[in-house]
């Protein structure tokens, strides 16, 4: 039995502290809001995100930041993204030196271009930083629905210890290196999938999605190999795998904004509407950022950037990418005559 302390309380912080629970470790939850932690605690139930799901008997609920970081094994970072550097910076006087902490959530940060694993390298006491990604909707891992997901770490070490916590009968857990390219395919796929909406809200059809999404992960996979990222994470867990969950599933928050954005709302209705961060509205400016700098074309980030911000009208850019200059599939590959 290890100590693990779980830092966000929303849907997939809860269903992580569900999992691990009953995986037979001693568990604390953490949340900053002091409503949904006496919520937790007297209904023993994320009631507004994962109703019905009872939380089990050893899962400590609580605000204290102190007691939920101190004599941890584990602590993981499971708060949104846009939060990841505000709660670092709460949490980093309670925790030790090497301390080893995984963070749970997608983005990247549009002000810096940081990955949340370059946030808590930065702000915390040197701890021993690891990322856990992939295809898992936390509506389904708290129904204990079988799910596959890989840890990214610096060591092997590190990376088996937070295999062995997490590992269950449904829930495994792959191990890999490739920490930057796990970070960007889990971050990037969120800006496809708001596309991927849109096209639902247009009323086009599979066609049209299956181009989004192969084309997406093109996208993510020159800039992700650019950045240092391995052509074999793009394929994976974190890359294909979470891009064709969050671009088709009914739990996808980034689908769902999309596809009310693609049915004519603004941005920020959406994102009302979905009642949740919509983690791919905040990672696709600093996705098109990141795009320029290294000189990488993704015409899809490129396109979702104008319609969330300058007010492009969906259906023209949709015509704008189908309408772009003709090129090859894949230019590396050689003719036979």
């Amino acid at each position: 039995m290890n100590k693990v302390s779980i830092l966000g309380a929303g849907s997939w912080g809860t269903a992580l502290a569900i999992l691990l629970a009953n995986n037979g470790h001693e568990v604390t939850l953490w949340s900053i809001l002091e409503a949904e932690v006496e919520m937790l605690n007297t209904h023993r139930e994320q009631i507004d995100k994962l109703p019905g799901v009872k939380l089990p008997a050893n899962i400590t609920i609580t605000t204290d930041l102190e007691v939920s970081c101190k004599d941890k094994d584990l602590i993981v970072f499971a708060v949104a993204s846009p939060y990841v550097r505000s709660t670092a910076k709460l949490a980093v006087p309670f925790i030790k030196e090497n301390q080893i902490v995984v963070n749970v959530a997608k983005g990247i940060e549009d002000s810096t271009l940081d990955t949340l694993s370059d946030i808590l390298n930065e702000e915390l006491n040197n701890a021993d930083v690891a990322v856990l990604s992939g295809p898992s909707h936390a509506e389904e891992v708290s129904h204990g629905i079988p799910t596959t997901v890989v840890v990214g770490a610096q060591s092997k070490a590190t990376a088996y210890f937070i295999q062995d916590i997490f590992m269950s009968e449904k829930f495994r857990v792959y191990t890999s290196p490739d920490i930057i390219g796990i970070e960007l395919g889990g971050s990037i796929k969120n800006v496809i999938a708001l596309a991927a909406g849109i096209a639902d809200g247009l009323g086009f059809g599979d066609n049209t999605k299956a181009a989004l999404m192969t084309r997406g992960i093109a996208e993510i996979s020159r800039l992700g190999i650019a950045m240092g990222g391995k052509i074999e994470t793009f394929a994976g867990l974190s890359g294909v795998g979470d891009l064709i969950v969050t671009c088709t599933s009914k739990h996808s928050r980034n689908r769902t904004a999309g596809y009310l954005i693609g049915k004519g709302y603004t941005m920020n209705e959406a994102m009302d509407e979905v009642k949740q961060i919509v983690e791919g509205v905040y990672s696709a400016k600093a996705a098109y950022a990141l795009a320029k700098k290294h000189d990488i074309p993704m015409p899809i980030v490129e396109q979702i950037n104008l319609v969330l911000f300058e007010n492009k009208p969906a259906k023209e850019a949709v015509d704008d990418l189908l309408t772009r200059d003709k090129r090859r599939e894949y230019s590396d590959l050689k003719w036979n005559k």
